[in-house]
């Protein structure tokens, strides 16, 4: 990965973009795929479509650009801050961080408040709940604070990006900007190819609370074929749990979806494209469900051919998420080859023809 590319990947993981409140992460996003579109537009919601116009079908490659955070619930007489969840935040381990308030008048840090492990009590240590949580800014008290921050504020987890052994980075966010640094680049890279279809890259909003983004942009853009690039989990850790073990690694390429909601003829491309083009890429079984935007996408209009392409992460929902960046950028190879020849697959799948009773 160049210079470059790096930089908008890290601008996008640094620049707070909680479900709800995504603008200045979508705005760091339009400024990167405006040196290379031919049309970037926004909707009502903040979801975000670059294309570049081809003659042939049109294609999708889409990331989501939301993440899960925190949200001033209330504030209490002695100046602390009550927390309801922005997605699924883990309760396990978010006390004891550093986090920031994002306010209308810019950030205000806090930490998410601990009782020293000396006064608890030996017998409870199951995690709080996030209700029950609580952020100190260091206010005196409820006036004091409410001078910094308003009910309604989005809270996220202050941490920054490090470069581990290899190729390897730890982030929070990193679900999903890397999706739409992968949408992105595939767009860029497919643009450099050339190619015949209209190929449009999308960074959706609030996929964590529903895939709320993903609805709205496919019933208005209604592609031909759409592939949702979102992290899967990596179970090469020490403690995933053997029922829950899929065989995705880290380092081993994108992980192509089979089953559900994934399109069996784009699966068939990708793989194809990928075998072709010498791009890892690894498989993954979703009998029931993806849990991503694809969910939404495939059941848009009168059903859109969709694929979920993950990038392997560790400790998803985590301040600490890990993805190595060989992964990412296969993803983006991966992507930009198959927009490039979006126009030489067919989309629909062959159940023996149209019979009607006489």
């Amino acid at each position: 990965m160049d210079q470059s590319h790096r930089e908008f990947l890290e601008r996008l993981l640094e620049t707070p973009s909680p479900s709800g409140f995504e603008t200045a992460g979508q705005r760091v996003w339009i400024d990167y795929v405006s040196s290379f579109s031919d049309t970037v537009r926004t909707d009502e919601y903040g979801n975000a479509v670059a294309t570049v116009e081809g003659d042939g079908p049109t294609v999708a490659m889409t990331g989501h650009g939301d993440e899960i955070g925190f949200i001033v619930r209330d504030i209490t007489e002695d100046g602390y801050l009550k927390l309801n969840r922005i997605g699924g935040s883990d309760k396990s381990v978010s006390r004891g961080q550093h986090v920031t308030v994002q306010t209308a008048d810019g950030p205000v840090s806090g930490v998410i408040g601990q009782t020293a492990i000396h006064l608890r009590d030996a017998d409870d240590e199951e995690p709080t709940e996030i209700t029950k949580q609580y952020v100190d800014i260091g206010a005196e008290d409820r006036e004091e604070a409410t001078e910094l921050v308003e009910r309604g504020d989005p809270i996220t987890v202050a941490q920054r990006v490090t470069d581990l052994a290899g190729d390897r980075i730890a982030a929070r966010g990193l679900d999903n900007r890397i999706g739409t640094w992968a949408a992105a680049e595939g767009l860029r890279r497919a643009a450099e190819r050339g190619t015949e279809a209209t190929v449009c890259a999308v960074s959706t909003v609030q996929e964590e609370v529903g895939l709320k983004g993903a609805q709205m942009v496919g019933f208005e853009l209604d592609p031909d074929a759409v592939i949702v690039v979102d992290v899967t989990h990596a179970t090469d850790g020490p403690e995933t749990p053997g029922d829950r073990t899929t065989g995705v690694e880290l380092g081993g390429g994108p992980a192509v979806s089979r089953g559900g909601s994934n399109h069996p003829r784009l699966v068939e491309a990708i793989r194809s494209v990928a075998s072709d083009e010498d791009v890892p890429v690894q498989l993954q079984a979703t009998g029931i469900r993806t849990a991503t935007d694809a969910d939404a996408f495939f059941t848009s209009r009168g059903g859109i051919p969709s694929l979920y392409l993950g990038v392997p992460n560790r400790y998803m929902h985590t301040p600490v998420e890990m993805i190595d960046l060989s992964d990412l950028d296969a993803t983006a190879d991966v992507l930009g080859h198959w927009a490039s020849q979006a126009h030489e697959f067919e989309y629909t799948v062959d159940v023996g023809g149209t019979h009607q009773r006489e």
